[in-house]
């Protein structure tokens, strides 16, 4: 049996329904605002169009801004650096994580890292590559992934297209200007190609969204874990640790209770018996001087 899955690009190069996801990323990729899903039945792509088949009316009900995702990832990335102040610059020793919270129908999934030296920009972007990449280690390539990021930076760069000008110029910002954090942005450039069905939405940092706290949260827990060196200039990934959060942690075994020894008791020089020691000794020695008096053999002066 031949599997299909159906793209439906309302918004894109030229709108319609593929059944190529080859074809259906022409439409999409360096178009800014593009508005696309991917759908495992004809009749649901149609509806997402606009045009289904009034017989076939599916029960889901699409709103505008409201996630279509089947997958919500939520990414962040921070930095402890003294990069924030006029003419200021990030250490080596600074400390840096990222982390990010992928949601699937079956389970919670979160991940962090860090690095020494590194700016916020950087983290951020490398928290969205290291989500996409376990999504698609794990075969999500074709599900419907809705990212949420606080980064304008990171979005922007994917949504503005920056990113697709960026690659037309060799990964330069043009005039052969560097462009900073290029190797990433090649591998996002990389990862992007291997999703069908991505979505972005923005969200304020650190404020009521669960998912953005929740990861805010655990990069700094990362940070907090991090024990810079003076004068630390590797930027070495520190060891991160993925926790699926749904499952409940299991209870820590009862340590065995240790039974002290007894110390050992240290054999003691037995105590010369002496007759003003012992009141039992006191009478033998008595009763032994009392015979010798009746015997003659010993004078009361004695």
């Amino acid at each position: 049996m031949i599997f299909i899955k159906y793209y439906a690009i309302k918004e894109g190069i030229k709108p319609g329904i593929y059944t190529s996801w080859d074809e259906a990323k022409k439409q999409v990729n360096g178009y800014s605002g593009a508005v696309y899903r991917s759908f495992k039945t004809e009749a649901e792509a149609r509806e997402f169009m606009g045009h289904s088949d009034s017989s076939k009316q599916s029960s889901k009900k699409i709103e505008k801004n409201q996630p279509l995702s089947e997958i919500i990832v939520y990414t962040d990335g921070g930095s402890r650096n003294h990069g924030n102040v006029a003419g200021g610059h990030v250490k080596s020793n600074d400390k840096a994580a990222w982390a990010y919270l992928i949601v699937m129908p079956d389970k919670k999934v979160s991940k962090s890292g860090g690095e020494y030296g590194a700016t916020n920009n950087r983290m951020e972007i490398m928290a969205l590559i290291k989500a996409l990449q376990y999504l698609d280690e794990n075969g999500k390539n074709h599900d419907d992934i809705y990212i949420v990021s606080d980064s304008k930076y990171v979005l922007d760069a994917i949504q503005k297209g920056w990113l697709r000008g960026w690659k037309m110029k060799g990964f330069t910002r043009g005039k052969n200007e560097p462009l900073k954090n290029r190797e990433l942005w090649i591998e996002v450039d990389r990862l992007l190609g291997e999703f069908s069905s991505l979505h972005y939405s923005w969200t304020k940092g650190h404020a009521s969204n669960e998912g953005n706290v929740f990861v805010d949260e655990l990069l700094n827990k990362q940070m907090n874990k991090m024990k810079g060196k003076k004068g630390q200039t590797s930027k070495v990934e520190t060891s991160f640790d993925e926790n699926e959060i749904t499952k409940p942690k299991p209870k820590p075994k009862a340590r065995p209770k240790v039974t002290q020894s007894k110390k050992p008791v240290q054999s003691q020089q037995p105590k010369k018996l002496n007759a003003n020691n012992s009141p039992k000794v006191r009478q033998s020695v008595d009763a032994i001087k009392e015979n010798l008096r009746k015997m003659g053999l010993l004078d009361d002066g004695e």
